[in-house]
């Protein structure tokens, strides 16, 4: 099972949905980084469920515990050791050898044997609280750098926001659907809740755009900036893919219509437009780097439906009870976007643009 991301920059997330706790261990983060649990803990407060009427019920603080790696708020450069204590675990809606659709049961059975049916284990998406740990880690480096990581859910169903990169700044953690766009904003929690009601769930898209991301970031030929976001956030449980800038409708395009042309102002260049998405050869060009990702519905649902036991091999039904997110989108955003921070960070410490041993 492999549980590390990162070259340079590592993440180490451990625990599972209903142990006794989850957490992560970064390595490589550089010493004299001021750091503090509150920081932490704010993004952490991002992915909490429990929050509202469109996040699962369960009541977890998810309170951070730093182990190691920071000494008066301060890194030293040694591995940081974050902890989240599970406090509201309740197992007893899951049944022990019914496999749910949608899940990870089935694969984990095959491949190792067994599953932790209760809510998932490692494939839970409570996995995630050590990727946002990370995330924290590494935002904080990007802040000594014009770099900044900004996101907020563009779609739910066929309902799509628009808003400026001002409103994604400025409006995206205002509401509880993390839309930026307060003129969809309304339809977006009615069709949630509508799905709700019939005991079902719903996806969407997720839009990311870095600003001001540094030229040189990307490593070819098979570490090319595209390469490790794809593979960051596509590891994600709920991700069922990605693109970046024009996306799939870049094979509709004429090259003529692709390319983006490069012109020259005060002897700088520039783009014409970015349907790159800010890369080219796997590099960053220094344009916004743009792209959007498409989350499934939550698997677990308060419909019937067809499955199997494992132990009886036979045909069964299956009826999803507790407590789950009718639409995952809104607690997935600061998970893809603390992707996005430790590949930047990563990549960056891989080109030489950012410390590895002491921040200045």
């Amino acid at each position: 099972m492999s549980n590390t991301f990162g070259e340079l920059f590592k993440l180490t997330t451990f625990g599972e949905s209903h142990g006794e706790a989850v957490g992560a261990v970064i390595d490589g983060c550089p010493a004299d980084l001021e750091i503090t649990r509150d920081f932490i803990q704010k993004e952490l407060d991002k992915r909490k469920p429990g929050q509202s009427e469109f996040y699962s019920s369960r009541k977890e603080k998810d309170r951070v515990k730093i182990l190691s790696g920071i000494f008066k708020q301060k890194t030293i450069g040694s591995p940081i050791a974050l902890l989240v204590e599970n406090r509201d675990v309740d197992s007893s809606n899951y049944e022990k050898n019914r496999i749910r659709p949608g899940h990870a049961d089935y694969t984990y059975h095959k491949k190792y044997g067994h599953f932790d049916y209760r809510g998932s284990g490692r494939a839970s998406g409570r996995e995630t609280v050590g990727r946002v740990c990370g995330g924290a880690i590494a935002n904080k480096i990007l802040e000594h750098t014009p770099m900044g990581v900004y996101g907020h859910v563009k779609k739910i169903d066929e309902i799509e926001a628009n808003p400026s990169l001002k409103q994604i700044k400025e409006n995206t953690y205002d509401n509880d659907l993390r839309c930026a766009d307060s003129k969809k904003l309304e339809e977006m929690k009615k069709q949630v809740r509508e799905v709700q009601q019939k005991n079902d769930s719903i996806g969407g898209e997720i839009e990311i755009v870095v600003t001001s991301p540094l030229m040189g970031f990307g490593e070819p030929v098979f570490d090319k900036i595209e390469a490790k976001l794809s593979h960051a956030i596509t590891s994600i449980g709920a991700v069922k893919g990605i693109k970046f800038g024009a996306g799939f409708a870049s094979s509709k395009k004429l090259g003529s219509k692709m390319n983006d042309e490069i012109r020259v102002n005060k002897d700088q260049a520039f783009f014409e437009k970015n349907d790159s998405g800010g890369m080219l050869g796997g590099i960053t060009t220094g344009q916004k780097i743009h792209f959007r990702v498409p989350v499934k519905p939550t698997p677990s649902i308060g419909k019937k439906q067809q499955t199997i036991d494992i132990e009886e091999m036979k045909e069964k039904e299956i009826k999803i009870e507790g407590r789950h997110d009718p639409c995952i989108c809104p607690r997935i955003l600061p998970v893809i976007e603390s992707m996005t921070r430790l590949v930047l960070v990563d990549l960056g410490m891989l080109a030489d643009k950012l410390p590895t041993n002491q921040v200045e």
